[in-house]
């Protein structure tokens, strides 16, 4: 038998800011509708690759030796989102989603990325792993519940399938983030727990701290997989917005539409420590 994570809910900005500390995620289920994810998965598919801006835009070849034959899949990974379409604008600041940010990271808190990702059939387990582990302690101190750790980043998913073990669902330890360091390479499990698939709908979103143990999953349907990823951290951690060495150039058309708030996400800050 298969085991699954059945998210759970929570109504008060409160109780999403303690399970962010206890579980390492939030849920937030049919956050955006029918319509917006037709709209969203149809200006994810007209997005177009920019070599240098790290994208991804082709059909990739499988590690013969790890999955056993050449099997090509689609992975589109686009970066820079809100730079390309206005239509983005709306998910550096869309609701509920920025009073959870601001909660954990500040008021002064920015968008760090937003990429759209659309993955095929024949797409490979990922290994299990931390976007990022920014301390290093022993777990004693880690489950202290008087030891607080900062949220310095956290990722913003919007699905836009409703998910099933084929189609490749995200795959999380709830907790893990506690760990106080990334897993060991081809490490399996913390603490005995293994990794469990986050069983959502079409229109639901999460946010996951960057430290929480998780790995995407092989497609192993016939359908490609939608999702729209989008970071936010404090003001000190950088945006990454390639290509890099002042070659990123904002499209001012797009900034011209973009609310002030918005504007303060893509980091027209005050002026602040080391400015």
């Amino acid at each position: 038998m298969k085991e699954y994570i059945i998210p759970v809910s929570y109504d008060s900005l409160e109780e999403r800011i303690e399970a962010m500390d206890r579980d390492g995620f939030v849920y937030f289920p049919q956050l955006i509708q029918k319509d917006e994810v037709e709209q969203l998965r149809s200006h994810m598919e007209a997005l177009e690759g920019i070599e240098e801006s790290f994208d991804q835009d082709s059909t990739q070849e499988l590690n013969t030796d790890r999955h056993g034959s050449n099997s090509p899949f689609l992975n589109k990974h686009i970066n820079n989102c809100f730079n390309r379409d206005p239509f983005f604008l709306k998910y550096l600041d869309y609701p509920e989603i920025i009073d959870v940010w601001e909660a954990i990271h500040g008021s002064d808190c920015h968008v760090i990325a937003m990429t759209s990702w659309i993955t095929g059939p024949g797409r490979p387990d990922q290994e299990l792993h931390a976007d990022w582990q920014p301390y290093a302690l022993p777990e004693e101190y880690m489950q202290d519940p008087r030891v607080k750790m900062p949220n310095y980043i956290s990722t913003f998913h919007i699905y836009l399938d409703d998910l099933y073990e084929e189609l490749g669902p995200t795959k999380v330890i709830p907790g893990s983030h506690k760990a106080g360091r990334k897993p060991k390479d081809g490490e399996d499990n913390w603490n005995g727990k293994t990794a469990k698939s986050v069983m959502v709908k079409s229109g639901d979103a999460t946010i996951h701290r960057a430290e929480i143990w998780h790995r995407g999953s092989a497609n192993k349907s016939n359908q490609n997989r939608y999702l729209l990823q989008t970071a936010c951290a404090q003001r000190m951690i950088t945006q990454k917005f390639p290509p890099y060495l002042s070659r990123f150039r904002f499209n001012e058309d797009i900034l011209a539409q973009a609310t002030p708030r918005q504007l303060k996400m893509l980091g027209n800050h005050e002026r602040g420590n080391f400015d």
